[in-house]
């Protein structure tokens, strides 16, 4: 008999013989108090009602659901408690782009470094899911700056670097300027992989960064749809 009936049991008895169940000895278990209000006899139960044994099951059923139900709210609040977000826990050589100032400052500041933008969404669950392995390779790779930008805090830059599908991403590399763009989702890593060990080779200076050429990205742009989460 598996331990779950043995409480079951002892209530089933008490309501129908509750002087066979007077030693804790024959039953060590400790009845819940609702059970134990349904194993009153008629005289002392204030609703003088006899409960059959389907009577107590269901209070049993009905009791472990409210224990399940209390214990997996409380388990989803402990989870939210304090701590940064998702997208806030960044490696060294990561920094946060909240302007389009930055955004160039950032790049003319690289010098002849291989520097790796990545566009996301605090709301795409692919970017969630490619970000701590997005992390482990900055770790991996110290000598690379990594850039994040927030799509919906830089909407008209992210529309006028063509940014339309969410994680995507953006190489630059000093003189060259941009060497490479992509969308990209955790199934695909290995193509920021790829371009890594492509774009991230020694070579000599060959003259200040070309940043993101001659785009103006101070001008707004029309209204367009929303950066949709990459599934490829």
């Amino acid at each position: 008999m598996s331990l779950f009936l043995y409480p079951l049991m002892a209530d089933v008895l008490r309501l129908s013989q509750p002087s066979l169940l007077s030693s804790p000895l024959l039953f060590p278990f400790q009845s819940s108090p609702a059970l134990a209000q349904l194993a009153l006899p008629p005289k002392q139960n204030p609703d003088g009602k006899i409960f059959s044994v389907a009577d107590v099951a269901s209070a049993v059923v009905l009791r472990d659901r409210k224990r399940s139900s209390s214990f997996k709210v409380h388990a989803t609040v402990v989870e939210n408690e304090g701590g940064p977000k998702w997208w806030e826990k960044n490696a060294r050589n990561m920094t946060d782009i909240h302007s389009t100032e930055e955004f160039v400052s950032a790049l003319s500041e690289a010098g002849d470094r291989l520097v790796i933008v990545e566009f996301y969404g605090t709301w795409c669950g692919s970017c969630r899911a490619l970000f701590p392995k997005l992390c482990k390779t900055a770790e991996e790779h110290p000598e690379i700056l990594f850039l994040k930008v927030n799509f919906d805090e830089n909407k008209p830059m992210c529309k006028r670097l063509n940014v339309r599908v969410l994680p995507y991403f953006h190489f630059y590399r000093g003189a060259d300027g941009q060497v490479e763009s992509f969308s990209c989702s955790l199934a695909k890593f290995q193509k920021i992989k790829d371009a890594i060990e492509t774009h991230n080779t020694a070579r000599c200076s060959i003259g200040p960064p070309a940043g993101v050429g001659d785009l103006d990205l101070g001008v707004s742009q029309p209204a367009d749809k929303p950066a949709e989460a990459s599934s490829r």
